[in-house]
C-alpha cells in the first residue's frame, strides 16, 4: 500500500509539472529550434532560440524588425488547441523525438497594418522609403515589382536570407493571431 501511494504521489507530481510546463510554453515563454537557412546570416539551421509568447497571449502587434515565430497556415483560424499543441511538438523536436512541424516559421516583421510595401529593384520600400536592412544576407535578386498594403490586424514578414525564404511574399500578410511570439534570446 505504501509503495502504491508513493507511486501515485510521484505520478501526480509529474503530471502537474508537465501541465505547468505546457501552460508556460503555450502562453509565456518557449524554447524552439531554427529549421532552415531563411534567417541567415543572423540565425542558422539548428540554432536554439527563446521566444516570449506574451505579445501573442495579449494580442499585441509586434514592432518593426522584431524576429518572430509565425504559424504559416494563414488561411485557417488558430485556436487554443493550436497554442497548446505547438509547444508540445516543439519540445519533442528539441529532444529530437520528432521533427519540428514545418508550419512554424521564423521571420522578421517588415510591415504593420496600413503600411504600403513595395519590392522593386531588389529593395523593400515601406510607405515610399527604402528600408535600411543591415541584417539581410544579400540584396534580393530583382523580380517583377510587387506592391501590397498590409490589412488591419495583419503584419508582413520576410526572412533575412531574402533569396532563400518562404515568407509573406509567398503566403501574404500574416494575421496577428498567427504571430506566436518574439525571439528574445539566441543560444
Amino acid at each position: 500500500m505504501k509503495v502504491l501511494k508513493e507511486l501515485a504521489d510521484w505520478a501526480y507530481s509529474l503530471a502537474a509539472a508537465l501541465a505547468l510546463a505546457i501552460v508556460i510554453n503555450a502562453f509565456v515563454f518557449q524554447p524552439t529550434r531554427v529549421v532552415g537557412s531563411s534567417m541567415e546570416p543572423n540565425l542558422h539551421n539548428n540554432d536554439y532560440v527563446f521566444v516570449s509568447k506574451l505579445n501573442h497571449t495579449f494580442a499585441g502587434v509586434p514592432a518593426y524588425g522584431d524576429v518572430v515565430i509565425i504559424d504559416s497556415r494563414v488561411f485557417r483560424d488558430r485556436s487554443i488547441k493550436d497554442d497548446i499543441a505547438d509547444p508540445i511538438s516543439t519540445y519533442l523536436s528539441v529532444a529530437k523525438i520528432t521533427e519540428i512541424d514545418n508550419h512554424i516559421w521564423i521571420k522578421r516583421v517588415i510591415g504593420k497594418p496600413g503600411d504600403t510595401l513595395e519590392i522593386k529593384e531588389g529593395k523593400v520600400y515601406r510607405n515610399g522609403t527604402a528600408l535600411d536592412e543591415p541584417y539581410i544576407k544579400e540584396g534580393m535578386k530583382p523580380a517583377a515589382p510587387k506592391k501590397v498594403t498590409v490589412p488591419s490586424g495583419q503584419v508582413y514578414v520576410m526572412g533575412d536570407n531574402r533569396n532563400n525564404s518562404s515568407d509573406s511574399r509567398y503566403i501574404g500578410p500574416v494575421p496577428v493571431s498567427h504571430v506566436l511570439g518574439k525571439v528574445v534570446m539566441v543560444l
